[in-house]
């Protein structure tokens, strides 16, 4: 079985450089947990390939559409060492049909208690808002760090429970093949 680092690349680099990007704004990365990261594929080939080697590395949370392309979650076995804390949960997100994505890590999310106080407490950082009243991001290019109230684990465990997620339509892949 490959490792997640032979599998997803070199995570701690990734968190030194989300960490090291923070810093850069004066932003601490005591923050909050980061309670999960998220891997892009390229193609939709290599999304199938990877989710189905990761399942080894942790309990499938749930797999839906999201902004018009599948994603699942997973609970890792063995939660992510950052300096962070541990990170309990990885994201891989199919790419989304028509655009041209980078394969690798792409973001990761801390849970904050109040994004309107993050704000006010850091008026000089450049946070994109078009997220609110949910989500704050930091675009730290080719990287971002996104800023929650509530655990990818909680959402999606409500989501679940009120019937929200949207399921990946069967055929799904056979169709993105055939249209791409």
């Amino acid at each position: 079985m490959p490792s997640l680092h032979a599998l997803l690349g070199n995570t701690d680099a990734f968190f030194a450089e989300l960490a090291n990007g923070l810093a850069d704004h004066g932003l601490p990365a005591t923050l909050g947990p980061m309670d999960h990261l998220c891997y892009r594929a390229a193609s939709n080939d290599e999304y199938i390939s990877l989710k189905d080697r990761l399942s080894a590395h942790g309990q499938v949370l749930v797999e839906g559409m999201i902004g018009g392309r599948p994603i699942i979650t997973y609970a890792l076995h063995r939660p992510l060492a950052s300096p962070f804390g541990p990170v309990p949960c990885l994201e891989l997100a199919a790419p989304k049909a028509g655009k041209r994505h980078s394969t690798g890590l792409e973001h990761g999310e801390i849970v904050v208690p109040n994004l309107t106080a993050l704000l006010e407490t850091y008026p000089q950082v450049p946070f994109e808002q078009k997220g609110l009243p949910d989500e704050l991001t930091l675009s730290l290019p080719p990287l971002q760090v996104k800023f929650h109230r509530r655990s990818l684990a909680d959402t999606i465990a409500h989501e679940i429970t009120n019937g929200l997620v949207v399921p990946v339509p069967s055929g799904y892949f056979q169709r993105q093949t055939r249209e791409g």
